[in-house]
Protein backbone atom coordinates (compact mmCIF):
# COMPACT_ATOMS: atom_id res chain seq x y z
CA UNK A 1 0.00 0.00 0.00
CA UNK A 2 1.67 3.31 -0.94
CA UNK A 3 1.86 6.55 1.21
CA UNK A 4 -1.56 8.71 1.74
CA UNK A 5 -2.08 11.32 -1.17
CA UNK A 6 -2.38 14.31 1.32
CA UNK A 7 0.73 13.13 2.91
CA UNK A 8 2.50 16.33 3.56
CA UNK A 9 -0.86 17.38 5.34
CA UNK A 10 -0.79 14.95 7.68
CA UNK A 11 2.57 14.91 8.57
CA UNK A 12 2.41 19.04 9.55
CA UNK A 13 -0.40 18.18 11.64
CA UNK A 14 1.34 15.44 13.07
CA UNK A 15 4.21 17.80 13.75
CA UNK A 16 2.24 20.79 14.92
CA UNK A 17 0.62 18.53 17.20
CA UNK A 18 4.04 16.94 18.59
CA UNK A 19 5.24 20.35 19.12
CA UNK A 20 2.41 21.33 21.48
CA UNK A 21 3.01 18.27 23.36
CA UNK A 22 6.76 19.20 24.04
CA UNK A 23 5.66 22.55 24.64
CA UNK A 24 3.43 21.36 27.13
CA UNK A 25 6.05 19.06 28.85
CA UNK A 26 4.60 15.39 27.49
CA UNK A 27 8.26 14.84 26.18
CA UNK A 28 7.87 10.91 25.79
CA UNK A 29 4.37 11.41 23.71
CA UNK A 30 6.11 14.43 21.37
CA UNK A 31 8.81 11.99 20.86
CA UNK A 32 6.57 9.12 19.78
CA UNK A 33 5.04 11.34 17.50
CA UNK A 34 8.06 12.74 15.93
CA UNK A 35 9.65 9.06 15.37
CA UNK A 36 5.85 8.18 13.70
CA UNK A 37 6.84 11.08 11.20
CA UNK A 38 10.39 9.76 10.32
CA UNK A 39 8.65 6.24 9.55
CA UNK A 40 6.51 8.13 6.93
CA UNK A 41 9.51 10.26 6.06
CA UNK A 42 12.79 9.21 7.05
CA UNK A 43 14.50 12.92 5.85
CA UNK A 44 11.79 15.02 7.77
CA UNK A 45 14.16 17.99 8.63
CA UNK A 46 12.07 19.51 11.39
CA UNK A 47 10.98 16.04 13.21
CA UNK A 48 14.85 14.92 12.88
CA UNK A 49 16.26 18.59 14.56
CA UNK A 50 13.53 18.65 17.27
CA UNK A 51 13.54 14.78 18.41
CA UNK A 52 17.33 15.86 18.69
CA UNK A 53 16.76 18.45 20.93
CA UNK A 54 14.10 16.77 22.84
CA UNK A 55 16.93 13.75 23.01
CA UNK A 56 19.22 16.47 24.32
CA UNK A 57 17.17 17.49 26.69
CA UNK A 58 16.47 14.45 28.12
CA UNK A 59 20.22 13.78 28.70
CA UNK A 60 20.67 11.10 25.57
CA UNK A 61 23.84 12.78 23.96
CA UNK A 62 24.91 10.20 21.27
CA UNK A 63 21.40 10.14 20.49
CA UNK A 64 20.51 13.39 20.00
CA UNK A 65 23.94 13.77 18.20
CA UNK A 66 23.04 11.49 15.49
CA UNK A 67 19.76 13.00 14.90
CA UNK A 68 20.88 16.54 14.96
CA UNK A 69 23.42 15.17 12.27
CA UNK A 70 20.77 13.67 10.45
CA UNK A 71 19.24 17.03 10.20
CA UNK A 72 22.04 19.14 8.81
CA UNK A 73 22.12 16.20 5.98
CA UNK A 74 18.99 17.26 4.69
CA UNK A 75 19.26 21.01 5.81
CA UNK A 76 22.85 22.14 6.97
CA UNK A 77 22.09 26.04 6.65
CA UNK A 78 20.35 26.22 9.84
CA UNK A 79 22.72 27.93 12.44
CA UNK A 80 20.93 27.00 15.79
CA UNK A 81 21.39 23.56 14.94
CA UNK A 82 24.60 23.43 14.46
CA UNK A 83 24.61 25.51 17.54
CA UNK A 84 22.90 22.63 19.21
CA UNK A 85 25.26 20.28 17.85
CA UNK A 86 28.40 21.67 18.75
CA UNK A 87 26.75 21.91 22.57
CA UNK A 88 25.84 18.12 22.48
CA UNK A 89 29.97 17.26 21.58
CA UNK A 90 31.36 19.91 24.51
CA UNK A 91 28.69 17.49 26.65
CA UNK A 92 30.28 14.32 25.48
CA UNK A 93 33.99 15.91 25.53
CA UNK A 94 34.67 15.91 21.91
CA UNK A 95 35.55 19.28 21.78
CA UNK A 96 37.79 19.36 18.82
CA UNK A 97 34.10 18.36 16.93
CA UNK A 98 32.11 21.13 18.65
CA UNK A 99 34.11 23.71 18.09
CA UNK A 100 34.24 22.74 14.36
CA UNK A 101 30.25 22.86 14.62
CA UNK A 102 30.25 25.98 16.91
CA UNK A 103 31.82 27.43 14.18
CA UNK A 104 29.53 26.52 11.25
CA UNK A 105 27.10 27.51 13.31
CA UNK A 106 29.40 30.78 13.18
CA UNK A 107 29.93 31.11 9.76
CA UNK A 108 26.07 30.75 8.63
CA UNK A 109 25.23 33.27 11.40
CA UNK A 110 28.56 35.65 12.55
CA UNK A 111 27.33 37.24 16.13
CA UNK A 112 25.17 34.14 16.64
CA UNK A 113 25.60 34.08 21.06
CA UNK A 114 24.42 30.56 21.29
CA UNK A 115 27.06 29.45 19.23
CA UNK A 116 29.37 31.35 20.75
CA UNK A 117 29.23 30.41 23.50
CA UNK A 118 29.38 26.83 22.48
CA UNK A 119 32.41 27.73 20.67
CA UNK A 120 34.04 29.29 23.83
CA UNK A 121 32.78 25.98 26.24
CA UNK A 122 34.74 24.10 23.00
CA UNK A 123 38.08 26.44 23.23
CA UNK A 124 37.91 26.17 27.22
CA UNK A 125 37.52 21.70 26.57
CA UNK A 126 40.64 22.25 24.35
CA UNK A 127 42.68 24.39 27.03
CA UNK A 128 42.31 27.56 24.78
CA UNK A 129 41.19 29.56 27.80
CA UNK A 130 41.81 33.15 26.18
CA UNK A 131 40.03 32.12 23.11
CA UNK A 132 37.26 31.11 25.36
CA UNK A 133 37.14 34.42 27.21
CA UNK A 134 37.26 35.86 23.99
CA UNK A 135 33.91 34.44 22.79
CA UNK A 136 32.22 34.63 25.88
CA UNK A 137 32.61 38.07 25.51
CA UNK A 138 31.37 38.15 22.10
CA UNK A 139 28.12 36.82 23.03
CA UNK A 140 27.92 39.01 26.23
CA UNK A 141 28.09 42.03 23.75
CA UNK A 142 25.38 40.71 21.89
CA UNK A 143 23.44 39.26 24.41
CA UNK A 144 24.16 41.35 27.96
CA UNK A 145 21.58 39.00 30.03
CA UNK A 146 23.36 35.52 28.45
CA UNK A 147 23.61 34.42 32.25
CA UNK A 148 24.98 31.21 31.04
CA UNK A 149 27.98 32.99 29.04
CA UNK A 150 28.65 34.58 32.39
CA UNK A 151 28.94 31.16 33.91
CA UNK A 152 31.03 30.05 31.58
CA UNK A 153 33.69 33.02 31.66
CA UNK A 154 34.09 32.62 34.63
CA UNK A 155 35.00 29.09 34.49
CA UNK A 156 37.94 30.86 32.25
CA UNK A 157 39.06 33.21 33.94
CA UNK A 158 39.63 31.16 36.96
CA UNK A 159 41.64 28.77 34.42
CA UNK A 160 43.43 32.14 33.22
CA UNK A 161 44.45 32.67 37.41
CA UNK A 162 41.94 35.78 37.77
CA UNK A 163 39.75 34.49 40.08
CA UNK A 164 38.26 37.94 41.15
CA UNK A 165 37.49 38.39 37.55
CA UNK A 166 35.73 34.98 37.97
CA UNK A 167 33.86 35.70 41.20
CA UNK A 168 32.18 38.93 39.41
CA UNK A 169 31.22 37.16 36.40
CA UNK A 170 29.39 35.12 38.78
CA UNK A 171 27.41 37.60 40.64
CA UNK A 172 26.48 38.65 37.37
CA UNK A 173 25.06 35.66 36.13
CA UNK A 174 23.16 35.61 39.64
CA UNK A 175 21.92 38.95 39.18
CA UNK A 176 20.31 38.00 35.38
CA UNK A 177 19.27 34.38 37.17
CA UNK A 178 19.44 34.11 40.84
CA UNK A 179 18.53 30.58 40.60
CA UNK A 180 21.27 29.62 38.57
CA UNK A 181 22.82 26.42 40.61
CA UNK A 182 26.23 26.43 38.26
CA UNK A 183 26.70 29.80 38.66
CA UNK A 184 26.50 29.37 42.71
CA UNK A 185 29.00 26.50 42.21
CA UNK A 186 31.58 28.35 40.36
CA UNK A 187 30.80 31.35 42.57
CA UNK A 188 32.04 29.21 45.57
CA UNK A 189 35.32 27.73 43.54
CA UNK A 190 36.06 31.35 42.91
CA UNK A 191 35.99 31.84 46.84
CA UNK A 192 37.94 28.93 46.95
CA UNK A 193 40.81 29.87 44.53
CA UNK A 194 40.57 33.30 47.20
CA UNK A 195 41.19 31.91 50.37
CA UNK A 196 38.02 32.55 51.59
CA UNK A 197 36.34 28.40 52.69
CA UNK A 198 33.53 29.74 54.85
CA UNK A 199 31.97 31.92 51.88
CA UNK A 200 32.81 29.29 49.55
CA UNK A 201 30.92 27.12 51.65
CA UNK A 202 27.91 29.21 51.64
CA UNK A 203 27.71 29.25 47.76
CA UNK A 204 28.04 25.64 47.43
CA UNK A 205 25.06 25.06 50.02
CA UNK A 206 22.66 27.87 48.32
CA UNK A 207 23.63 25.29 44.75
CA UNK A 208 22.36 22.50 46.09
CA UNK A 209 19.01 24.03 47.98
CA UNK A 210 18.53 25.06 44.17
CA UNK A 211 19.30 21.45 42.89
CA UNK A 212 20.34 18.72 45.51
CA UNK A 213 21.67 16.06 43.25
CA UNK A 214 24.32 18.55 41.93
CA UNK A 215 27.32 15.95 42.07
CA UNK A 216 29.80 18.79 41.12
CA UNK A 217 28.86 20.86 44.25
CA UNK A 218 29.17 18.19 46.64
CA UNK A 219 32.06 17.19 45.40
CA UNK A 220 33.11 21.14 45.33
CA UNK A 221 31.70 21.33 49.26
CA UNK A 222 34.22 18.77 50.04
CA UNK A 223 37.20 20.45 48.75
CA UNK A 224 36.25 23.33 50.72
CA UNK A 225 35.65 21.16 54.17
CA UNK A 226 38.99 19.57 53.87
CA UNK A 227 40.15 23.93 53.80
CA UNK A 228 38.44 24.23 56.93
CA UNK A 229 40.00 21.14 58.35
CA UNK A 230 36.59 19.36 58.68
CA UNK A 231 37.64 15.85 56.64
CA UNK A 232 34.47 13.68 58.05
CA UNK A 233 32.37 16.08 56.54
CA UNK A 234 34.25 16.27 52.94
CA UNK A 235 34.11 12.32 53.27
CA UNK A 236 30.70 12.70 53.05
CA UNK A 237 30.25 15.12 50.98
CA UNK A 238 32.32 13.07 48.61
CA UNK A 239 29.66 9.89 49.58
CA UNK A 240 26.77 12.40 48.39
CA UNK A 241 28.76 12.99 45.15
CA UNK A 242 29.14 9.92 44.23
CA UNK A 243 25.75 8.67 45.04
CA UNK A 244 24.25 10.58 41.77
CA UNK A 245 27.34 10.00 39.79
CA UNK A 246 29.50 6.79 41.35
CA UNK A 247 31.56 6.75 37.95
CA UNK A 248 32.72 10.51 38.24
CA UNK A 249 36.83 10.12 38.20
CA UNK A 250 37.06 13.27 40.01
CA UNK A 251 35.43 12.42 42.79
CA UNK A 252 36.77 9.56 43.62
CA UNK A 253 40.32 11.00 43.45
CA UNK A 254 39.26 13.61 46.27
CA UNK A 255 38.16 10.91 48.38
CA UNK A 256 41.08 9.04 47.84
CA UNK A 257 43.46 11.87 48.93
CA UNK A 258 40.93 12.71 52.07
CA UNK A 259 41.28 9.20 53.36
CA UNK A 260 45.29 9.61 53.02
CA UNK A 261 45.47 12.22 54.96
CA UNK A 262 43.17 10.97 57.76
CA UNK A 263 45.57 8.08 57.59
CA UNK A 264 43.61 5.60 56.26
CA UNK A 265 45.92 4.10 54.04
CA UNK A 266 44.73 0.95 52.66
CA UNK A 267 41.27 2.32 51.29
CA UNK A 268 42.84 5.46 50.76
CA UNK A 269 45.47 3.71 48.07
CA UNK A 270 42.58 1.60 47.00
CA UNK A 271 40.56 4.50 45.65
CA UNK A 272 44.07 6.30 44.54
CA UNK A 273 43.73 4.49 41.38
CA UNK A 274 41.07 6.38 39.94
CA UNK A 275 44.10 8.90 39.35
CA UNK A 276 44.15 6.92 35.77
CA UNK A 277 40.86 7.90 34.75
CA UNK A 278 41.27 11.59 35.57
CA UNK A 279 41.24 13.44 32.34
CA UNK A 280 44.25 15.43 33.20
CA UNK A 281 46.22 12.07 34.16
CA UNK A 282 44.71 10.01 31.64
CA UNK A 283 46.72 10.74 28.96
CA UNK A 284 49.87 10.08 30.82
CA UNK A 285 48.45 6.35 31.78
CA UNK A 286 51.46 3.71 30.18
CA UNK A 287 49.85 1.34 28.10
CA UNK A 288 51.66 -2.16 27.83
CA UNK A 289 51.01 -5.65 26.78
CA UNK A 290 51.95 -7.26 29.95
CA UNK A 291 49.61 -7.20 32.31
CA UNK A 292 50.00 -4.22 35.78
CA UNK A 293 51.13 -5.97 39.18
CA UNK A 294 49.05 -5.13 42.02
CA UNK A 295 50.14 -7.38 44.04
CA UNK A 296 47.86 -10.36 42.32
CA UNK A 297 49.76 -12.52 40.87
CA UNK A 298 53.06 -14.65 42.33
CA UNK A 299 56.72 -12.23 41.00
CA UNK A 300 58.76 -14.91 41.82
CA UNK A 301 61.23 -15.45 38.83
CA UNK A 302 59.30 -12.71 36.74
CA UNK A 303 60.89 -9.06 35.83
CA UNK A 304 58.70 -5.89 36.78
CA UNK A 305 58.92 -2.90 35.64
CA UNK A 306 58.46 -0.34 38.19
CA UNK A 307 58.11 3.56 36.28
CA UNK A 308 57.94 7.04 37.49
CA UNK A 309 54.71 8.71 37.50
CA UNK A 310 54.03 12.36 38.61
CA UNK A 311 56.46 14.27 39.94
CA UNK A 312 60.10 13.96 41.35
CA UNK A 313 59.14 14.40 44.73
CA UNK A 314 56.72 11.16 44.48
CA UNK A 315 59.89 9.40 42.39
CA UNK A 316 62.02 9.59 45.38
CA UNK A 317 59.19 8.78 48.09
CA UNK A 318 57.98 5.55 46.51
CA UNK A 319 61.54 4.29 45.03
CA UNK A 320 62.01 2.58 48.41
CA UNK A 321 59.83 -0.15 47.56
CA UNK A 322 62.03 -1.43 44.92
CA UNK A 323 63.84 -3.37 47.67
CA UNK A 324 60.51 -4.67 48.86
CA UNK A 325 59.19 -6.16 45.42
CA UNK A 326 63.18 -7.53 44.82
CA UNK A 327 62.35 -9.39 48.41
CA UNK A 328 59.58 -11.01 46.32
CA UNK A 329 61.69 -12.72 43.73
CA UNK A 330 61.50 -10.10 41.21
CA UNK A 331 63.93 -8.86 38.85
CA UNK A 332 63.28 -5.44 38.86
CA UNK A 333 63.91 -2.73 36.26
CA UNK A 334 63.25 0.74 37.22
CA UNK A 335 62.67 3.90 34.82
CA UNK A 336 62.90 7.20 36.29
CA UNK A 337 63.21 11.06 35.23
CA UNK A 338 66.37 11.93 34.04
CA UNK A 339 67.11 14.08 36.82
CA UNK A 340 66.93 11.21 39.47
CA UNK A 341 69.20 8.70 37.53
CA UNK A 342 72.37 9.34 39.02
CA UNK A 343 71.29 9.15 42.36
CA UNK A 344 69.24 6.25 41.89
CA UNK A 345 72.11 4.42 40.90
CA UNK A 346 72.19 4.31 44.81
CA UNK A 347 69.33 2.62 45.52
CA UNK A 348 68.98 -1.26 46.84
CA UNK A 349 66.80 -3.65 44.90
CA UNK A 350 67.40 -2.34 41.34
CA UNK A 351 68.30 -4.47 38.95
CA UNK A 352 68.32 -2.45 35.88
CA UNK A 353 68.04 1.31 36.02
CA UNK A 354 66.37 3.18 32.49
CA UNK A 355 65.93 7.13 31.90
CA UNK A 356 62.65 7.48 30.96
CA UNK A 357 62.02 7.91 27.72
CA UNK A 358 64.58 5.20 26.55
CA UNK A 359 64.12 1.99 24.96
CA UNK A 360 62.50 -0.68 27.54
CA UNK A 361 64.08 -4.38 28.18
CA UNK A 362 62.13 -7.15 28.00
CA UNK A 363 59.51 -7.39 31.46
CA UNK A 364 56.94 -9.55 32.28
CA UNK A 365 54.70 -7.28 34.27
CA UNK A 366 54.82 -3.53 35.34
CA UNK A 367 53.50 -1.07 38.18
CA UNK A 368 53.22 2.49 38.76
CA UNK A 369 55.23 3.48 41.43
CA UNK A 370 52.53 5.10 42.94
CA UNK A 371 50.12 1.95 43.02
CA UNK A 372 53.07 -0.11 44.74
CA UNK A 373 51.87 0.94 48.56
CA UNK A 374 48.42 -0.87 47.44
CA UNK A 375 50.43 -3.84 45.95
CA UNK A 376 52.59 -4.55 49.15
CA UNK A 377 49.19 -3.79 51.19
CA UNK A 378 51.11 -0.79 52.99
CA UNK A 379 48.96 0.13 56.27
CA UNK A 380 49.63 3.10 58.22
CA UNK A 381 52.06 0.80 61.05
CA UNK A 382 53.98 -0.94 58.15
CA UNK A 383 55.18 2.11 56.06
CA UNK A 384 58.76 1.13 54.59
CA UNK A 385 60.34 3.94 56.97
CA UNK A 386 64.13 2.54 57.12
CA UNK A 387 66.47 5.49 56.07
CA UNK A 388 68.81 6.27 54.15
CA UNK A 389 68.15 4.45 50.90
CA UNK A 390 69.18 6.55 48.70
CA UNK A 391 73.04 8.17 49.32
CA UNK A 392 74.93 10.89 48.47
CA UNK A 393 78.53 10.01 45.67
CA UNK A 394 81.30 9.59 48.18
CA UNK A 395 84.21 11.62 46.55
CA UNK A 396 81.20 14.96 45.97
CA UNK A 397 79.82 14.93 49.41
CA UNK A 398 83.72 14.92 50.51
CA UNK A 399 83.97 18.10 48.06
CA UNK A 400 81.44 20.10 49.53
CA UNK A 401 82.08 19.52 53.30
CA UNK A 402 84.98 21.00 52.42
CA UNK A 403 83.49 23.93 50.99
CA UNK A 404 80.69 24.57 53.36
CA UNK A 405 83.06 24.17 55.97
CA UNK A 406 85.04 27.18 54.63
CA UNK A 407 81.69 29.16 54.58
CA UNK A 408 80.23 28.38 57.75
CA UNK A 409 83.18 28.64 59.99
CA UNK A 410 82.11 26.79 62.49
CA UNK A 411 78.45 27.94 62.04
CA UNK A 412 75.11 25.77 62.02
CA UNK A 413 74.84 24.78 58.30
CA UNK A 414 71.61 25.38 57.16
CA UNK A 415 70.03 24.90 53.61
CA UNK A 416 66.96 27.13 52.47
CA UNK A 417 63.87 26.23 49.78
CA UNK A 418 60.83 28.59 50.02
CA UNK A 419 59.08 27.64 46.64
CA UNK A 420 58.22 24.49 44.38
CA UNK A 421 57.46 23.73 40.83
CA UNK A 422 55.26 26.19 39.27
CA UNK A 423 52.84 24.95 37.11
CA UNK A 424 50.19 27.57 36.04
CA UNK A 425 48.42 25.83 32.75
CA UNK A 426 47.44 23.33 35.54
CA UNK A 427 43.89 24.85 37.32
CA UNK A 428 44.29 22.45 40.42
CA UNK A 429 48.39 22.64 40.57
CA UNK A 430 48.53 26.30 39.85
CA UNK A 431 46.20 26.73 43.04
CA UNK A 432 48.60 23.60 45.37
CA UNK A 433 51.97 25.41 44.06
CA UNK A 434 50.88 28.89 45.18
CA UNK A 435 49.89 27.34 48.80
CA UNK A 436 53.02 25.18 49.33
CA UNK A 437 55.22 28.37 48.12
CA UNK A 438 56.31 31.27 49.92
CA UNK A 439 58.36 34.20 48.81
CA UNK A 440 61.95 34.36 49.94
CA UNK A 441 61.33 37.62 52.04
CA UNK A 442 59.08 35.93 54.22
CA UNK A 443 62.26 33.95 55.47
CA UNK A 444 63.76 36.91 56.75
CA UNK A 445 63.05 35.89 60.73
CA UNK A 446 64.73 33.09 60.27
CA UNK A 447 67.88 34.74 58.66
CA UNK A 448 68.11 36.52 61.70
CA UNK A 449 69.28 33.85 63.78
CA UNK A 450 73.23 33.79 64.82
CA UNK A 451 75.42 31.49 65.00
CA UNK A 452 73.89 30.09 61.32
CA UNK A 453 75.20 29.94 57.59
CA UNK A 454 72.43 29.55 55.20
CA UNK A 455 72.69 27.97 51.45
CA UNK A 456 70.36 28.23 49.02
CA UNK A 457 69.14 24.84 47.46
CA UNK A 458 66.32 26.62 45.77
CA UNK A 459 65.90 25.77 41.78
CA UNK A 460 63.73 26.92 38.90
CA UNK A 461 62.63 30.76 38.39
CA UNK A 462 61.92 31.46 42.59
CA UNK A 463 65.65 31.03 42.70
CA UNK A 464 65.80 34.99 41.28
CA UNK A 465 63.87 36.27 44.28
CA UNK A 466 67.24 35.99 46.36
CA UNK A 467 69.64 38.36 44.39
CA UNK A 468 66.40 40.47 44.46
CA UNK A 469 65.53 40.86 47.81
CA UNK A 470 68.73 42.38 49.01
CA UNK A 471 69.05 39.72 51.77
CA UNK A 472 71.29 37.43 49.33
CA UNK A 473 74.22 38.38 51.20
CA UNK A 474 72.68 36.03 54.30
CA UNK A 475 72.83 33.02 51.83
CA UNK A 476 75.63 31.03 50.42
CA UNK A 477 74.01 30.35 46.62
CA UNK A 478 75.77 27.44 45.04
CA UNK A 479 72.74 26.39 42.66
CA UNK A 480 74.30 26.96 39.69
CA UNK A 481 76.31 24.14 40.11
CA UNK A 482 73.78 21.37 41.01
CA UNK A 483 72.44 19.91 37.46
CA UNK A 484 70.89 16.45 38.64
CA UNK A 485 69.92 15.31 42.47
CA UNK A 486 73.41 13.64 42.87
CA UNK A 487 74.71 16.96 42.30
CA UNK A 488 71.68 18.11 45.49
CA UNK A 489 72.19 14.82 47.33
CA UNK A 490 76.22 15.40 47.87
CA UNK A 491 75.54 19.18 48.82
CA UNK A 492 72.78 18.29 51.18
CA UNK A 493 74.48 15.39 52.95
CA UNK A 494 76.62 17.84 54.54
CA UNK A 495 73.96 20.31 55.70
CA UNK A 496 72.82 20.06 59.70
CA UNK A 497 69.41 20.93 58.75
CA UNK A 498 67.38 21.57 55.42
CA UNK A 499 64.38 23.75 56.22
CA UNK A 500 62.21 23.60 53.02
CA UNK A 501 58.80 23.85 51.40
CA UNK A 502 56.87 20.97 50.57
CA UNK A 503 59.11 20.24 47.35
CA UNK A 504 61.45 17.26 46.22
CA UNK A 505 64.12 18.58 47.79
CA UNK A 506 62.37 17.87 51.03
CA UNK A 507 61.95 14.25 49.91
CA UNK A 508 65.21 14.36 48.88
CA UNK A 509 66.65 15.07 52.64
CA UNK A 510 64.57 12.87 53.95
CA UNK A 511 65.78 9.91 52.05
CA UNK A 512 69.21 10.97 52.48
CA UNK A 513 68.17 10.80 56.35
CA UNK A 514 69.01 14.23 57.27
CA UNK A 515 67.03 16.52 59.47
CA UNK A 516 64.77 18.03 57.26
CA UNK A 517 61.92 21.19 58.31
CA UNK A 518 59.13 21.16 56.31
CA UNK A 519 57.06 24.33 56.38
CA UNK A 520 53.71 22.84 55.42
CA UNK A 521 50.69 24.76 53.86
CA UNK A 522 47.16 24.22 55.88
CA UNK A 523 45.37 22.11 53.55
CA UNK A 524 48.42 19.84 53.68
CA UNK A 525 49.18 16.95 50.60
CA UNK A 526 47.92 13.78 51.64
CA UNK A 527 51.56 12.01 52.33
CA UNK A 528 51.73 14.13 55.43
CA UNK A 529 48.60 13.93 56.97
CA UNK A 530 46.52 15.61 60.08
CA UNK A 531 48.19 16.95 63.04
CA UNK A 532 51.45 15.57 63.20
CA UNK A 533 54.69 17.34 63.69
CA UNK A 534 56.64 14.11 62.39
CA UNK A 535 55.60 12.00 59.64
CA UNK A 536 56.46 7.94 59.39
CA UNK A 537 58.04 8.32 55.65
CA UNK A 538 60.71 10.29 56.88
CA UNK A 539 61.96 9.52 60.57
CA UNK A 540 64.48 12.99 60.03
CA UNK A 541 61.41 15.17 58.97
CA UNK A 542 59.87 17.71 61.33
CA UNK A 543 56.11 19.69 60.41
CA UNK A 544 55.60 23.03 60.73
CA UNK A 545 52.18 23.51 59.92
CA UNK A 546 49.99 26.58 59.52
CA UNK A 547 47.17 26.79 61.75
CA UNK A 548 44.96 28.08 59.36
CA UNK A 549 44.82 28.73 55.52
CA UNK A 550 47.38 30.72 54.67
CA UNK A 551 48.55 31.68 57.90
CA UNK A 552 52.83 31.55 56.97
CA UNK A 553 53.48 34.25 59.59
CA UNK A 554 53.10 31.35 62.66
CA UNK A 555 54.94 28.97 60.43
CA UNK A 556 58.14 30.73 60.25
CA UNK A 557 58.13 32.38 63.44
CA UNK A 558 58.00 29.02 65.15
CA UNK A 559 60.41 27.78 62.64
CA UNK A 560 62.48 30.04 63.81
CA UNK A 561 62.39 29.49 67.44
CA UNK A 562 63.04 25.62 67.41
CA UNK A 563 66.25 27.00 64.90
CA UNK A 564 67.12 29.55 67.73
CA UNK A 565 67.10 26.90 70.34
CA UNK A 566 68.82 23.98 68.00
CA UNK A 567 71.86 26.74 67.84
CA UNK A 568 71.94 26.96 71.69
CA UNK A 569 71.78 23.22 71.96
CA UNK A 570 74.79 23.05 69.32
CA UNK A 571 76.76 26.10 71.28
CA UNK A 572 76.17 24.51 74.50
CA UNK A 573 77.53 20.78 73.26
CA UNK A 574 80.59 22.73 71.51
Amino acid sequence: MGKPANLPQQLDSMLRQAVALQQNGALAEAGELYREILELKPRHFDALQLLGALALQAGRLEEGVELLKKALAVNARQAPIHSNLAYALNALRRFDEGLASAERALALQPDFPDALNNRGNAQAGLDRPLDALGSFDRAIVRTPAFAQAWNNRACVLRDLGRPEDALASCDRALELQPGYPDAWSNRGNALSDLNQPQQAEQSYRRALELAPSFADAWNNLGLTQIDLDRHADALASYQRALAVNPDAAETHWNESLCLLQMGQLEAGFRAYEWRWERDRIKAGRRVFAQPVWLGDFPLEGKTILLHAEQGLGDTLQFCRYAALVSKLGAKVVLEVQPELLRLLTTLDGVDQLIEAGQPLPPFDCHCPLLSLPLALGTKLDSIPSATPYLFAQTRAAETWRVRLNDGAQGRLKVGLVWAGGNRPHVAELRKNDARRSIAFERLAPLLDVPHVQFFSLQKGAAARQLADSGMGHAVIDYTEELHDFADTAALVAQLDLVISVDTSTAHLAGALDRPVWILNRFDTCWRWMLERSDTPWYPSARLFRQPELGDWGSVILAARDALAGLTRLTATRA
